[in-house]
């Protein structure tokens, strides 16, 4: 699985993952910062192009996005949100274990939305 995380996560978890095995990149450092400030539909769809799965704090304006591009054909590489309530974007153990539990689970995240889950 190889994974793009929003700004809203520290790079410190993609560092993290990194060091686990996993190709994950902060959207912060992926091609140079030059999709930072993009929208997300932009994002969406350069990450569906290069296989990577979004991973997201932003649980409000990404599901009705994805059902807009289902409903017009389009596709993406998939999407994990994390929900505020489950977890702090400072909480880089936390979230290491959940992505790391995910991996393996599902075979292809091609239009996939997910909420991340704390492993208990």
């Amino acid at each position: 699985m190889r994974l793009l995380l929003d700004v809203h996560l520290p790079r410190a978890l993609a560092e993290a993952l990194r060091r686990r095995g996993t190709d994950a990149v902060a959207l912060a450092e992926w091609e140079g910062g030059r999709y930072r400030s993009a929208p997300d539909i932009v994002v969406l769809a350069r990450a569906y192009e290069e296989g990577r799965v979004l991973v997201s704090c932003d649980c409000h304006t990404i599901p009705p996005l994805v059902q807009q591009l289902a409903s017009t054909g389009q596709h993406h590489a998939g999407v994990i949100l994390v929900a505020s309530r489950s977890f702090r974007p400072t909480d880089v153990g936390g979230l290491l274990e959940a992505l790391c539990g995910l991996t393996g689970q599902v075979d292809n995240w091609e239009d996939e939305l997910v909420f991340l889950k704390r492993v208990p």
